[in-house]
């Protein structure tokens, strides 16, 4: 359609509007562009982020601790110059978000911001950051870890190169000589948190100082659908502590303290911070069994215990000193690691591929005889099923749980719509059903068959 014909049909002073906004997109895109690393520097891109946040990436992508030591000074100048229109700032492994009310700053005018930023900002290697060491206690192989693996066996994947044990599945992945030296190499690491929220409620990712700590795994895949709140698991080069329950997919080691509290202050839940930690602590676990943790758990949310931190200071100048005195035997230990990786890898090319299991039912399920009077109850939504918990003969009321389903990483409860008693279960545990399949049949009681 010819511009004056749309001008005349479009309401005033759109097209105008539209016209100004495409224009600055088109600024904003033709500015966005690649520094090169300066002299003891490292490259730089500025990427948009919609139309109100901008992406800022330093170096490759790769593990690199001095990447995330220019993430926070560049986070730091923002805070300090306290410009106008900075709604938030996320910090990233080797990126920062910054996130503006685009008419107050927009884009162009931020990206020259950050760009003249890194003139004024020091040189990495001379940056030292506050660091607390915070030690926490860690259940190894907990009971909680061990039935989210039982549950993904039974419903998701039972034939995982990660099962049934996720600990074998790092020695074996790592070139390791036993789950032990699992054991000592994470309960000798000392893990330097690098960001905070990993998906949710100040879930931290973090990662060994010493690279010979770093052990590596893949994700689960599947993903689980069930992680028990507080967990500690490794994904990649990375540990996380999960906030919450919920689905996830990091090889499990065990499972320590709440890092997430929004009922109560305590000495380490300090006001305006539900968090636990901060950015550049350093988490190093110590033993604790199942049962204590337990009671150590509800006593730290209450504030009745307190840990043990220590404040120390984290100088980049020292650390790779650290790894230039021991940069033989982290190769080794590296391409020890990686040579067992790809020999993982090579054997999981070599199994069957995986398959969902089918549902096992057929159209003679559909006209199976319904007893007069009878109610069968069917599935909702798609999933599988967890756990059957009533068996024939069950007298149940109308809300009592019969079925669990996991169905798109939730746990889903299928009750009975009435109060009666149960004929028959048409499901099996571990198995997939479809929405609208029957899971059971229930005998209203009398009086009750059209409740």
């Amino acid at each position: 359609m010819p511009w004056d014909h749309l001008q005349a049909r479009s309401p005033p002073g759109l097209l105008a509007h539209l016209e100004t906004y495409l224009y600055t997109a088109l600024r904003i895109y033709r500015q966005l562009r690649r520094l090169d690393a300066a002299p003891g520097g490292v490259e730089v891109a500025y990427r948009p982020s919609g139309d109100d946040a901008l992406l800022v990436e330093y170096g490759p992508p790769v593990l690199d601790l001095r990447l995330r030591f220019r993430v926070h000074a560049l986070m730091t100048w923002l805070e300090a110059a306290r410009i106008p229109g900075i709604i938030d700032l996320t910090p990233g492994i080797r990126s920062l978000h910054v996130h503006v009310d685009a008419r107050v700053l927009p884009l162009t005018r931020l990206l020259e911001t950050v760009i003249a930023a890194e003139r004024e900002l020091p040189a990495i290697d001379a940056m030292e950051v506050p660091t607390r060491i915070v030690h926490l206690p860690l259940s190894w192989e907990d009971e909680a870890t061990l039935l989210a693996i039982r549950k993904y066996m039974q419903i998701v994947r039972k034939d995982a190169p990660w099962c049934p044990s996720n600990i074998e599945f790092i020695r074996r992945i790592n070139g390791l000589g036993s789950v032990d030296e699992v054991r000592e190499i994470v309960f000798g690491a000392s893990y330097l948190v690098l960001g905070l929220g990993d998906v949710y409620l100040g879930a931290p990712v973090a990662t060994p100082v010493d690279p010979r700590h770093r052990l590596v795994t893949t994700k689960y895949n599947p993903a689980r659908t069930w992680t028990p709140e507080n967990a500690v698991g490794i994904g990649g080069a990375y540990l996380c502590i999960y906030g919450m329950e919920g689905p996830g997919g990091y090889q499990f080691v065990g499972r320590t303290v709440p890092v997430w509290n929004r009922f109560k202050e305590t000495a380490d839940f300090v006001p305006g911070r539900p968090w636990l930690l901060r950015f550049f602590d350093q988490i190093r676990f110590y033993p604790m069994g199942h049962d204590e943790l337990l009671r150590y758990r509800a006593d730290f949310l209450h504030g009745k215990v307190r840990l043990d931190v220590r404040e120390e200071t984290f100088r980049l100048r020292d650390y790779q000193a650290f790894l230039n005195g021991h940069r033989e035997s982290i190769a080794a230990f590296k391409a020890k690691q990686q040579a067992a990786f790809e020999a993982e890898r090579e054997r999981w090319a070599a199994l069957p591929p995986f398959v969902e299991e089918s549902s096992g039912r057929t159209d003679d399920d559909d006209v199976r005889a319904v007893p007069p009077g009878a109610r069968v109850v069917d599935a909702h939504v798609p999933g599988n099923v967890w756990q059957v918990v009533v068996q024939a003969g069950t007298r149940v009321a109308a809300g009592d749980v019969l079925v669990m389903l996991e169905s798109m990483k939730m746990e889903i409860a299928i009750t009975a719509p009435i109060d009666g008693e149960v004929l028959e279960i048409r499901c099996t545990e571990g198995r997939p059903v479809a929405a609208g399949d029957p899971v059971c049949v229930l005998r209203p009681d009398e009086g009750g068959a059209h409740a």
